[in-house]
């Protein structure tokens, strides 16, 4: 291959595009501490490139998104590492299929007592992407089902009562507050429950905000960006992967529409909002029919994961590898907001790209080799589905049943100085010492899930290797701050700037707690390298047994 100069040609085609996003100005001043870190400041120095305007949100299957992974393999190459992706390149190929709703040809329409009722689209509605037919639309009776969950090891049964073949299946999201964290996370997981809707002979779907979802995270927000694009994985066939067929429409419905929909049947909305935070749910039949439609332009488009290297030194545990994750893409441009229209993603998840990439640094210059070889995975459209992880854990660049073990880094929270991380995903495996023995050695604590209610576990890329097999731990930011509230730092960041153009470079993004996680996640990795034996699902663990093979005497102490 010619030799140029990658890298300056990342920052010419940037600076060549036809018309240059809206910035924000509060975006593009900095300041320089010449105190920090050289760690700190190569992480800074990351951000500060992959958050710029000039990469336009580095949406998967953009050329933001291709400069993004242009750079991110240069960075490797500077360190040192290896090239790992497909023959022998920095990159995997990711085929995919892109779906956008068209401003035409949707509907939702409830027929019942001789009288239709149909919702606005955007305001009231919003189809799923539909990557199996340009122009869908089923007409069915409905039934509710609550959470659309069926767990026999917990005897719980939200179709108890009803039958939804051949019907509409209505249904909140989430699961039981009562359910066990893992199970929680495993069966609110949109996936399990539409594969549970089609096991049934389900033809479609309608999940309904509430109205505790309506005050976290506005209706209107998600309207405002109804052509942001969906994306499924493409088979070699040309057709989508794990794009749910059977269901022929599936729609998003805002709290305010629940009246229309589900007060029926001695019923109401209000009742029902109330029923799901009591765990009260019961499964009825609707009355009448339910008429949908969708209208998806279906383009097929290509990205690319990045992976690097690092050989380890025994000649037997060489061929095994630890694997380290991060998201590269976010969600591109969207509705502007206060005349802001990119969506950079400087904590989603530029900033945990960087910290990987100084993990990477320091494990290639510690001099000592590790035992068990190490790779470094930056992956695309996590933001569409952990597509890119999925692609990965299902068709790796090594041998399948050498990955050892999962170090996912997505949207550490550092906002605010900390004392503390948050190991997501510890007490499943043996993972869980050598990531508190790394906790030690650097001198940082940590501290339990605040949110497990928000299922984190199974909406990051470590569950696409979970769901391979192979156990995983995701390590997000910490909560005890140093001076203060960093929580209050954090909620306040989630509920205002969270996949909104908020996420920018003005963010006070805690550098020295950036280097230090690096640190940490380079310990972890090289501990885990360096073990007799490879990491192991405990015994009885709920992932283990759904999707690993869990050893007997396994289990640690929480």
């Amino acid at each position: 291959m010619r030799r140029i100069a990658l890298l300056s040609l990342a920052f010419a085609l940037a600076a060549c595009q036809k018309a240059t996003p809206p910035a924000a100005p509060a975006a593009a001043k900095e300041t320089y501490d010449a105190s920090a870190s050289a760690d700190a400041r190569r992480i800074e120095a990351d951000v500060r490139f992959l958050a710029d305007d000039l990469l336009e949100g580095r949406e998967a299957g953009t050329r933001g998104y291709d400069l993004a992974s242009l750079y991110v393999a240069q960075r490797f190459r500077a360190m040192g590492l290896a090239p790992a992706g497909d023959d022998g390149s920095w990159f995997q190929a990711v085929p995919m299929l892109r779906g956008v709703r068209q401003a035409d040809g949707n509907a939702l329409v409830i027929a019942r007592d001789g009288q239709e009722r149909a919702l606005r689209f955007r305001d009231d509605f919003l189809p799923g992407i539909n990557v199996n037919q340009a122009q869908a639309s089923v007409e069915a009776p409905a039934v509710f089902v609550g959470q659309g969950v069926h767990a026999p090891e917990l005897q719980h049964d939200d179709f108890a009562g009803v039958d939804v073949k051949g019907k509409i299946a209505v249904l909140f999201n989430g699961a039981p507050a009562k359910f066990d964290n893992d199970r929680r996370a495993f069966y609110s997981s949109r996936a399990t429950k539409a594969e549970e809707l089609m096991r049934r002979g389900a033809v479609g779907m309608i999940e309904v905000q509430s109205d505790d979802e309506q005050a976290r995270s506005p209706w209107q927000r998600r309207a405002a960006n109804w052509q942001t694009p969906g994306m499924r994985l493409r088979g070699a066939d040309g057709r989508g992967i794990d794009s749910w067929p059977q269901l022929r429409v599936y729609a998003m419905a805002s709290s305010a529409s629940a009246d229309a929909l589900l007060s029926a049947s001695g019923h109401s909305a209000a009742q029902l909002f109330q029923d799901l935070r009591d765990g009260k749910l019961r499964a009825f039949e609707l009355p009448g029919t339910i008429r949908m439609a969708a209208h998806t332009q279906i383009t097929p488009v290509e990205s690319r994961n990045v992976v690097a290297r690092i050989d380890g030194a025994d000649p037997k545990l060489k061929a095994e590898h630890v694997v380290f994750s991060a998201h590269l893409d976010h969600v591109g441009i969207g509705a502007a907001v206060n005349g802001d229209a990119v969506y950079n993603g400087a904590l989603d998840n530029a900033l945990g790209i960087a910290v990987m990439l100084e993990a990477a640094n320091r494990l290639a210059h510690e001099g000592e080799l590790t035992k068990r070889s190490l790779l470094f995975v930056a992956v695309t459209a996590e933001e569409k589905g952990l597509l890119g992880a999925e692609w990965f854990a299902r068709n790796p660049t090594v041998p399948a049943g050498s990955m050892v073990a999962n170090v996912n880094m997505d949207m550490p929270m550092l906002l605010a100085p900390t004392s503390d991380v948050v190991p997501i995903g510890l007490e499943h495996s043996t993972l869980q010492p050598l990531v508190q023995q790394a906790a030690k050695e650097i001198g940082v604590s940590l501290s339990p899930d605040p949110s497990p209610e928000e299922v984190v576990f199974v909406r990051s890329d470590q569950y696409a290797f979970i769901r391979a097999g192979v156990p995983a731990v995701y390590l997000d930011g910490g909560y005890t701050g140093v001076d203060g509230d960093a929580k209050a730092v954090q909620d306040a960041f989630l509920k205002e700037r969270y996949h909104q153009p908020g996420d920018d470079l003005s963010q006070p993004i805690q550098w020295p707690d950036a280097a230090r996680l690096a640190k940490l996640n380079a310990r972890i990795g090289r501990l885990i390298a360096d073990a007799p034996q490879r990491p192991q699902w405990n015994a009885d663990d709920f992932f283990g047994e759904k999707f690993g093979r869990p050893v007997d005497g396994a289990k640690t102490t929480p």
